[in-house]
């Protein structure tokens, strides 16, 4: 079994403080949370949480949160986040990918590699062609 790296995580839907998952599943289990986005990406709505798709080229911004969760609490995270995201290695019945990819800090737009669950390809292939863009990027504000 490959280990994954610790890589902190963009969060940009449920997972946002103020949002539904966020104090179930982080926390007590951060250390910090700061203002992100990611660029080159679309953001659409989905049946009560979103989904990131990736646009190769794309001039599409998604904005989250970059959280970093405590050393100690970061094995059970990653777990109970993957759950969260119906997320499993392999399996095509998963909604969402986990990926490593850059995001830029906000408040200094510094890059930093992050952990993001993205639309798995079958999930990000229909929200091209039928799916409800958030033109602000923001789930909070669509």
């Amino acid at each position: 079994m490959t280990l994954s790296p610790r890589l902190p995580f963009f969060v940009y839907g449920t997972l946002r403080p103020g949002e539904p998952n966020h104090d179930l599943f982080l926390r007590g289990r951060v250390r910090a949370e700061e203002p992100a986005r990611m660029e080159g990406a679309v953001l659409y709505d989905g049946p009560g949480y979103p989904y990131v798709v990736e646009e190769v080229g794309g001039g599409g911004v998604v904005h989250g949160d970059l959280v970093t969760a405590r050393p100690e609490e970061y094995p059970a995270l990653l777990t109970a986040l993957d759950l969260l995201e119906e997320y499993a290695p392999g399996d095509p019945r998963s909604l969402y990918e986990r990926v490593a990819r850059q995001v830029l800090r906000e408040t200094d737009g510094t890059a930093v590699r992050a952990w993001v669950y993205v639309a798995a390809p079958t999930v990000a292939t229909r929200l091209r062609t039928r799916g409800a863009p958030i033109a602000s990027g923001d789930w909070g504000r669509r």
